[in-house]
């Protein structure tokens, strides 16, 4: 029996804020010469956002007993212990959310739920995430519980593969994968040409998706197979490490510089024809990287059109962006029973993650 998708349930943090009110607050920050603020302009208005949500209210200038990170239009720059605190804080209630949503549209009930897979690199504590929404949503205390921690952007398909993996094994499994991620604690104030392309780039959000076997009553996106690579180069051009003042992110130009010239490859080798593909969901870690495999697989424009549009409302969300894309395909009722879905994301590494899906509607 194949492991089925059979819904997709997102959460965002109330706090929505314009990507030009985010540029203008960053170019804004002490010792930025105009070099620096030429650079902000640059990368935040290139990035083709247009909002981006984040759980801290004072980076749209709203105020609350969060997190400090604001002082009039200074950034501060927290300690990583008062970052983590913000995360143990306020990442639980949205693993739950997304996960409310998922389980509501999947037909199955809470009790029916025997796996929990968490998956999130942006803040880490224990008992974590698996067991919070264990006891947040009122699951079995027997339910097995994993949690993905730290594989970055790409880490919603490894999570996916497990999830189909376990149910491969087990029919009657039920499976609740959840992404959550809160990039906005990790904001660094610095000038460097890295931390500014990340500032531009990264938001909160989360998704949740449940798997369990398919039948021709319910819709969903039948997880056909799965593939990963590790390029050669790139180690140093993406990877996420733990700071005195948050996690900091290194994002250089030769990432998507690097997809490009490798992703044509790779993807015929682990997605197969990709003439045979009717939609795809690409991570959107920026809207150069989806440029570069918009040229490199020779798309038409529409193709990654789903990836551009959530990328232009929420930015990159990490792990929990994949899973608004794939929800977006599922909602899409354009698309009929059959078509061919590959999905796509880059992580630390640099490591390439691929799935290839099927979407079913049901038949009766």
């Amino acid at each position: 029996m194949t492991a089925r998708i059979l819904s997709i349930g997102t959460a965002l943090p109330d706090t929505r804020v314009a990507q030009s009110t985010l540029r203008d607050l960053f170019a804004a920050q002490p010792g930025f010469d105009r070099k620096a603020q030429r650079l902000v302009g640059a990368a935040f208005d290139a990035a083709a956002i247009d909002t981006r949500h984040v759980v801290l209210p004072q980076l749209a200038g709203g105020t609350g007993d969060e997190l400090e990170v604001r002082d009039g239009d200074t950034l501060l720059m927290p300690p990583t212990g008062a970052r983590n605190d913000e995360y143990r804080r306020t990442a639980p209630p949205l693993f739950a959310e997304a996960s409310r949503a998922a389980i509501a549209g999947s037909g199955r009930s809470p009790d029916a739920l025997t796996h929990v897979v968490t998956v999130s690199c942006t803040g880490m504590f224990a008992p974590g995430p698996d067991y919070h929404l264990v006891r947040d949503l009122g699951l079995s205390a027997t339910v097995e519980r994993y949690h993905l921690g730290f594989i970055g952007c790409a880490a919603a398909i490894p999570a996916l593969r497990l999830a189909a993996r376990i149910v491969s094994d087990d029919p009657d499994a039920v499976v609740l994968v959840a992404c959550t991620e809160l990039c906005s604690l990790h904001w660094q104030t610095s000038s460097h040409p890295d931390q500014i392309v990340a500032a531009s780039v990264f938001a909160d959000g989360a998704g949740a998706a449940v798997v369990a076997s398919g039948d021709s009553t319910h819709e969903g996106l039948d997880l056909e197979g799965f593939a990963t690579r590790l390029i050669d180069e790139g180690e140093e051009d993406m990877a996420w490490t733990v700071g005195d003042s948050g996690f900091q992110m290194t994002l250089t130009p030769e990432v998507p510089r690097i997809i490009g010239r490798e992703i044509s490859a790779i993807a015929a080798d682990v997605i197969g024809d990709i003439d045979e593909i009717d939609a795809w969901a690409v991570h959107p870690g920026g809207r150069s990287i989806l440029d570069r495999v918009e040229s490199a697989l020779s798309l038409d424009a529409a193709a990654l059109a789903p990836s551009r549009e959530v990328l232009r409302q929420h930015g990159n969300m990490s792990s929990a962006t994949l899973l608004f894309i794939l929800r977006d395909l599922l909602a899409d009722t354009s698309r009929g029973d059959g078509h061919r879905v590959a999905a796509l994301a880059f992580g630390p590494g640099l490591t390439v993650e691929a799935a290839r899906l099927t979407l079913r509607r049901p038949t009766a």
